[in-house]
């Protein structure tokens, strides 16, 4: 081998040592040989294959690929109903998707395992990181290369100085830019960009602390609705609950203790323009308190400004009417009277619903019996139209129209059913005197009179507003927003800020005169490196000015971007 070659050989090894630990990134050495693989050896490589990076990326990857059938098929989790009408409709595709867990992705066996894999792969990657990061912070840069020239960026001068004196000008100067910095033999090492690794650890463990909030919210998570008339009230129990949707490990128990009234909906809309009838305020006030014994506060709950109280959020995400209906017997007692909401179909509030009496009413002849009216109402009707339908949201013209039923309900049939529903299988309609389904357009105050003295419906002047809540309880919530600003942080700045090296020797040449030699080093190939070289070298070439060369031509400034090509200094 030649001598040149010897060098370069002796280069590559010195920039190694100058260049080691710069990231905390695991080193993976090649296989000299292929050994015998026992149990343990096998372990091992399972090990080391899943707390790799690339393995890490592929199963983040696997995991987002994953969540996209959840996003697209309906899931048993979220809504039951949409997956019966998906199974209705798709009959072979449904037992495929059963089998594979595709209702119900995120519960699945292989989603689990993907969640579960990633999650040690990112602790096998982030805990000997973290300890080789603390052993970093601990000690010290690495001593300066013997050949500088060897350094991406490097510059070169010489000064009348005293080498110490230039040394400890360099020292002073680093440590004042940051740098961790101290001297070694007849060189100063520095180093700077520690913030990078920190922010690729903190990066990393805020994705645990994300996976982990996940899990917690959706094992511990409850979200139910609650439909509302004004005046009503509510405690945060599961009895009091419309629909209720939890998680696995959720227990009544876990309930924030609250209640609270409605006292009023407001809702406004605009009036004219291309945008009539798109609502302008839409907001419900209530009287609340925390705990059984809760001070009363008031307050307003607003579309996407919802009720924090602990872990729980109480969002506004629908609104309707509730007309006041009354009902008499055909003596004239009051057999029901209450506000009933009614479902909108439209965008104007156009709505249906149902108005069942179960108990107190008796025919004419003194037989117990149920009514059903089926009711269809409209907050803003105009004659001209020539529709049953809404012109605007707002109640402008009321209008109530109704048909009845009397006979069984089937609600003592112990078989749920819908309360905006009404099954007619064991009733008869009542007639008008023409044969025909006795059915009327009231307005606020009319009264419809069945037949036979069998009673009557009043649709009272009052009509009350109702609001539907969704009432949210995800425990992990404000962990799972702290991981994701700490990812955010932290990937800016293992992004954004480069860990660098930068060395300063100086020693006394041959005729007497100070050599003094600047180099750096990045842990990527950065425009700014040679940039910040050259300005430190032009703050130290101010305190060690150059010195004539040998030939007595007159001194440089140092040039950080030339790099003596081989030789040079010969």
């Amino acid at each position: 081998m030649s001598k040149t070659e010897t060098d370069k050989g002796q280069d590559q090894e010195e920039l190694g040592a100058a260049g080691s630990q710069l990231s905390t990134a695991p080193r993976e050495e090649p296989l000299t040989g292929v050994p015998a693989f026992g149990v343990i050896g096998w372990i091992r490589w399972f090990w080391r294959q899943l707390t790799s990076m690339r393995v890490a990326l592929l199963l983040l990857l696997l995991l987002s690929l994953g969540a996209i059938p959840g996003s697209l098929i309906p899931q048993s989790g979220a809504d039951i109903n949409k997956v019966a009408d998906f199974q209705q409709a798709h009959k072979t595709l449904a037992p495929i998707y059963d089998k594979l867990g595709l209702f119900h992705v995120y519960s699945s066996v292989w989603f689990s395992a993907i969640y579960i894999l990633l999650f040690i792969s990112l602790i096998g990657c982030i805990v000997p990181r973290a300890w080789q990061f603390i052993g970093q912070l601990r000690g010290r840069p690495p001593g300066a290369p013997k050949r500088l020239t060897r350094l991406p960026a490097y510059t070169t001068w010489r000064t009348t100085a005293e080498p110490e004196e230039v040394r400890a000008a360099a020292l002073k100067l680093l440590k004042r830019r940051r740098f961790r910095a101290h001297a070694e033999g007849d060189a100063v090492t520095a180093e700077k960009g520690y913030l990078r690794e920190l922010g690729n650890l903190v990066f990393h463990i805020a994705l645990i602390v994300l996976l982990v909030s996940f899990a917690w919210g959706q094992m511990y998570k409850s979200d139910g609705t609650k439909l509302m008339v004004e005046g009503d009230g509510f405690s945060n129990a599961l009895p009091m609950y419309d629909d209720m949707k939890s998680g696995s490990l959720f227990r009544s128990d876990d309930l924030v203790p609250f209640s609270f009234d409605l006292k009023k909906f407001t809702g406004t809309y605009e009036s004219s323009g291309p945008n009539r009838g798109t609502p302008r305020t839409f907001q419900a006030t209530i009287d609340y308190s925390v705990g059984a014994y809760g001070k009363r506060k008031t307050t307003t709950i607003k579309v996407n400004e919802p009720l924090h109280i602990g872990d729980s959020k109480v969002y506004l995400v629908s609104h309707g009417y509730a007309p006041v209906v009354t009902v008499r017997d055909g003596k004239g007692k009051v057999v029901y009277q209450d506000a009933v909401p009614l479902l909108p179909l439209d965008g104007n509030v156009t709505s249906n619903g149902v108005v069942k009496v179960m108990d107190g009413y008796k025919d004419p002849q003194g037989k117990s019996e149920q009514l059903g009216f089926q009711a269809f109402f409209v907050p803003t009707f105009d004659p001209k139209s020539g529709t049953m339908m809404s012109q605007f949201p707002a109640l402008l013209n009321p209008l109530l129209a109704v048909n009845a039923y009397h006979g069984d309900l089937g609600v003592d049939a112990g078989i749920p059913q819908s309360v905006y529903q009404l099954d007619t299988t064991h009733m008869k309609a009542f007639k008008d005197g023409k044969g025909q389904l006795l059915k009327k357009l009231l307005k606020p105050g009319d009264t419809m009179k069945l037949p036979n003295g069998a009673g009557s419906i009043t649709f009272e002047k009052d009509v009350k507003q109702w609001a539907g809540f969704e009432i949210v309880q995800e425990p992990g919530s404000i962990w799972a927003l702290t991981g994701a600003l700490a990812a955010i942080f932290g990937l800016a700045a293992s992004l954004f800020i480069q860990r660098r090296r930068v060395w300063v020797r100086a020693v006394r040449g041959a005729d007497g005169v100070t050599v003094v030699e600047m180099a750096g080093l990045g842990r990527s190939e950065s425009a700014k490196l040679p940039e910040e070289l050259g300005d430190l070298a032009g703050i130290l070439y101010d305190q060690a000015p150059g010195a004539p060369d040998p030939d007595d031509a007159p001194a440089t400034s140092p040039d950080p971007h030339v790099v003596p090509a081989e030789g040079a200094e010969k």
